[in-house]
């Protein structure tokens, strides 16, 4: 990013060109449809859901890690409540993997398509696989072929069998289901579902769960990510396989906002379940855990995000660092913690093309932090207004300011050079 000196000798950033043309440009490009999976009384029990980003839906393993990671930072959001399932579609590669373990098990229902030929070699060897997924607790959804006697060893892991009824005889459907109900004592699922009519139909014959155009079309969700540099993401996994400390994963994932904007989204998630709200990046890590996170790291990386650091975020990691040290020199080290934060996530609503209480609503970070980014109340807000002034041409308010925090201009330059080259540094 570039800068420039001003009349007082103080370098600095010329973010009301960089708002006007990079606006937006970290989010990350994924869209989810959703469609309703109801039973015989119309109710809602589940959702599948759809990765739209990928070209001709082709799955791979990097689309269904993207999906995962997705559905992860979305949940208990806008694609499902806390009470439905999560069908989510993988290939046969994408079965095995730690991706899976950041989704809840009691609410995600792996769909695993059929063995192409039906192969009974390959059919044998992915037993091992999905039986390790429901000993953990996941249920399988398979397509209406398991019924098969080459996919015996498949029958007892079944949970759910789906039936698109548009490539089934109408007369073959009733046997069908009872194969299902007798062979693996799976729930049935009819699959494109387009009438009344046909739905009371399948339900005399017996199919238990129904999905399709009569109940709802799928909807499309634009989900609210930040894209981390695929640069960001590699240090990051590395470090972690080093045996680092909390403040090292700390201080790299303070390198990139979109990392520690996805961090607090999975300490947010229903899959994580943690109802306390954070003050800093250093607790998040510790509330994840460095196991978790080394498996995190590697999901961005397997994902191929190929994403860039972008100026609004480089921007945003500057004013961070620079309330950061400049807390050191205002306050108590147990009041400090949530100045980095603070600085980190007020552009976030630019970032993500939201309202700051949008924004904020999609991360459990603590009423401090809040308070600061939302009403402009409370022990940073001067500080905030500080890192801000150094960004613009306002003389005079640089000048209250620095007249309010009682600091020197030397100590405030000082802060802003030092956060710059720091800021530089984290993107090599």
């Amino acid at each position: 990013m570039g800068t420039v000196l001003d009349g007082r000798g103080r370098e600095q950033l010329r973010l009301t060109e960089v708002l006007e043309t990079d606006q937006g440009a970290q989010l990350w490009p994924f869209f989810i449809e959703r469609q309703p999976i109801v039973d015989a009384e119309k109710t809602i029990v589940g959702y599948e859901l759809f990765n739209r980003s990928q070209a001709d839906q082709v799955h791979s393993l990097a689309s269904d890690v993207s999906m995962v990671l997705h559905s992860l930072v979305q949940s208990g959001k806008t694609i499902a409540d806390r009470r439905s399932d999560l069908f989510i579609n993988t290939t046969h590669e994408g079965l095995s993997g730690s991706h899976w373990d950041f989704l809840s098990t009691k609410r995600t229902v792996i769909e695993v398509p059929p063995v192409q030929n039906h192969d009974a070699e390959t059919i044998q060897a992915l037993q091992p696989v999905l039986f390790a997924l429901r000993k953990r607790g996941f249920r399988l959804a398979f397509h209406y072929t398991v019924v098969a006697p080459q996919y015996k060893a498949w029958h007892a892991l079944a949970d759910f069998v789906k039936v698109d009824c548009s490539a089934v005889a109408a007369s073959k459907l009733k046997p069908l289901v009872n194969a299902i109900h007798t062979r693996t004592g799976a729930l049935s699922v009819a699959e494109k579902v387009e009438s009344t009519a046909q739905f009371e139909a399948l339900r005399e014959i017996g199919f238990l769960f129904f999905q399709g155009y009569w109940f709802s079309k799928p909807e499309l969700v634009q989900t609210k990510v930040l894209n981390p540099s695929q640069v960001s993401a590699l240090q990051l996994c590395d470090l972690l396989h080093d045996d680092p400390t909390i403040e090292d994963v700390e201080t790299a994932i303070k390198k990139d906002i979109a990392l520690g904007f996805n961090l607090l989204r999975i300490i947010n998630s229903s899959a994580f379940g943690s109802e306390q709200k954070v003050a800093s990046i250093g607790q998040a890590v510790a509330l994840l855990g460095l196991e978790k996170l080394q498996k995190w790291a590697a999901m961005l990386i397997s994902a191929k995000l190929g994403g860039r650091p972008t100026a609004v975020g480089t921007a945003a990691v500057v004013r961070a660092r620079m309330m950061e040290l400049l807390a050191k020199d205002l306050l108590a080290p147990d009041e400090r913690e949530p100045a980095f934060l603070i600085g980190l996530f007020s552009l976030l609503d630019r970032l993500l093309g939201c309202s700051m209480q949008e924004a904020l609503a999609l991360v459990s970070v603590n009423d401090v932090v809040t308070d600061a980014l939302l009403t402009g109340e409370g022990p940073f807000t001067n500080l905030l207004n500080m890192t801000i002034a150094c960004e613009g041409d306002d003389g005079d308010a640089f000048a209250l300011a620095a007249s309010q925090l009682q600091l020197s201009y030397r100590q405030i330059n000082i802060a802003q050079m030092e956060a710059l080259i720091w800021a530089d540094q984290t993107q090599a």
